[in-house]
């Protein structure tokens, strides 16, 4: 891709409107393409283990070929996949650790929560009957604020972890566990765009998926009446459209969120490590 991005200087970050509009380019560009991966990626998912690590591969080969529009590097879907589909299994222990990275963080902060809210509760025990209204306030307030560094903090470790899967999809001698500490390198001092870049992509996203959900509630409501004789036709034909209409509104979805993914990784790369970015050797 040989447009200009919006910055003039190479050293310089791509603005929130800048990176979301090149991905909105590419996703336009691409959205057939792009579109089927997903809608593979989303089937996969029906599959117990390889079929969940095939998909995570299939979305992170969209924000590779992505990655490669935007180095001017354009590979074909079928040399792409070749190259994420042999590193499937490493696919697979990426998603592993971050499930177990995720699961250790969650169990963290409700420890943390729970340990402020005894303490918090002790306190107010300890004054007795005579508690003063100004100190329950205070003592709200403390919560409160708590709760949104907490919070905040949830957010800003997930953050770090928002490259994951592209440097696994696109860089060499990378595997499960160094392409988690490359994301953990190239976010540093770029959680608050990163973050806005994320909120801004969902957002646009937004119109889609409720009309996704409208149809869905649309289909209930006309199903409701044959689901009620406890007809197994009429429940499984119920069950694929819904499923059908799920998978096919996420692969819509996927392909801007990875691109997104993508024009962020480049950026952040192209500052860091300058503009010569080469991918593998591959044919075209």
């Amino acid at each position: 891709m040989s447009q200009n991005f919006g910055s003039s200087n190479p050293t310089q970050p791509l603005s929130v409107g800048n990176v979301v509009s090149a991905g909105l380019q590419l996703y336009r560009s691409h959205l057939k393409e792009y579109f089927l991966l997903a809608l593979r990626a989303y089937i996969w998912v029906l599959v117990p283990v390889y079929g969940w690590a095939k998909c995570y591969a299939l979305a992170a080969l969209i924000s590779r070929l992505a990655f490669g529009e935007l180095v001017n590097q354009p590979e074909s879907i079928k040399s792409g996949e070749r190259f994420v589909n042999s590193r499937i299994w490493k696919f697979l222990g990426l998603l592993l650790l971050m499930f177990l990275i995720g699961i250790g963080i969650v169990i963290g902060f409700v420890i943390l929560f729970g340990i402020v809210s005894i303490l918090s509760a002790g306190m107010i025990g300890s004054l007795g009957q005579q508690i003063n209204p100004l100190i329950v306030v205070v003592f709200a307030l403390i919560a409160i604020g708590l709760s949104i560094i907490m919070f905040v903090g949830f957010l800003w470790l997930m953050t770090r972890f928002y490259l994951v899967d592209l440097p696994l999809a696109i860089e060499e001698n990378v595997d499960a566990t160094s392409t988690i500490s490359r994301s953990w390198e190239l976010t540093k001092g770029n959680i608050g765009r990163i973050l806005l870049i994320s909120f801004v992509s969902v957002l646009i996203t937004f119109p889609f998926q409720i009309i996704i959900q409208i149809i869905t509630s649309i289909i209930q409501v006309i199903f409701a009446p044959l689901l009620d004789n406890g007809n197994p036709v009429f429940s499984l034909l119920f069950f694929v459209l819904v499923l059908g209409i799920s998978f096919a509104g996420s692969a819509v979805v996927l392909p801007f969120l990875q691109t997104v993914k993508a024009v962020v990784y480049y950026d952040l790369r192209s500052r860091r490590e300058g503009l010569g970015l080469q991918l593998r050797d591959r044919e075209i």
